[in-house]
């Protein structure tokens, strides 16, 4: 995406609806290697004034986003696919992707939860098996958040906001395939990451989430960890 940095840019000075679609999301491209796994695209994207820097997770999410770049008309869209298979998890929609986040799963929906795990697209899968692991063991209150467009969270209200992360919620857990840049703003300054800080490597896929520590059994531990304080 670096070259294309400038005309991206330009539609977001001019207020002009392109819509920009990429297909090389994460390290998940695997032996394509380092030069084509943007670990730090997504960041930097999400910084770029008037971008929509959207990530979706299954059929569900990427309708949703595909609606949101066509009715905004003002402002440009990025849309971030995978090539990795994702499923479309019971409680994804398309209709929530337009408020940036949401719960896809809650324990027991109708009391505070435990710990609340948030990521964005391929992971989503990955956070979701890890909460209903932490459900199993431990018998805790598990939220799972979807958050696909951060610049659309953050324009919703802050009732809805708080509804989603509880302020009093501070066991949190984000996932992501791509660097940390950002992600306390929503985990909070004690909270979890497992993501990847650096460059990737040249390998196959299942290897370098493996390598990096983007895995279940991952997860879980910074998850346990958390509820541990």
């Amino acid at each position: 995406p670096d070259y294309r940095r400038n005309p991206m840019r330009r539609p977001a000075i001019s207020e002009a609806g392109v819509v920009f679609v990429m297909t090389h999301d994460s390290i998940g491209l695997g032996e394509d290697g380092p030069t084509h796994q943007p670990v730090e695209h997504l960041a930097s994207f999400r910084a770029m004034p008037s971008m929509l820097m959207i990530r979706p997770a299954g059929g569900n999410e990427t309708a949703g986003a595909y609606e949101v770049a066509v009715k905004n008309r003002n402002r440009p869209t990025t849309i971030a696919l995978s090539r990795q298979n994702m499923s479309s998890l019971p409680g994804s929609s398309a209709a929530a992707v337009a408020k940036g986040a949401y719960v896809i799963y809650q324990t027991k929906a109708d009391s505070k939860p435990d710990i609340i795990f948030l990521a964005t697209g391929s992971e989503l899968d990955l956070a979701f098996d890890a909460a209903k692991q932490v459900e199993k063991d431990t018998a805790k209150n598990v939220r799972v958040v979807s958050l696909p467009c951060w610049e659309l969270f953050e324009e919703q209200g802050a009732a809805y906001k708080e509804e989603v992360l509880p302020s009093s919620v501070t066991a949190r857990v984000g996932v992501e395939a791509g660097t940390s840049f950002g992600w306390h703003k929503y985990v909070g300054s004690n909270g979890a990451f497992v993501g990847i800080d650096t460059f990737g490597a040249s390998a196959p896929a299942g290897k370098l989430y493996q390598e990096f520590g983007i895995t279940l059994d991952n997860v879980v531990k910074q998850a346990k960890a958390q509820l541990a304080k």
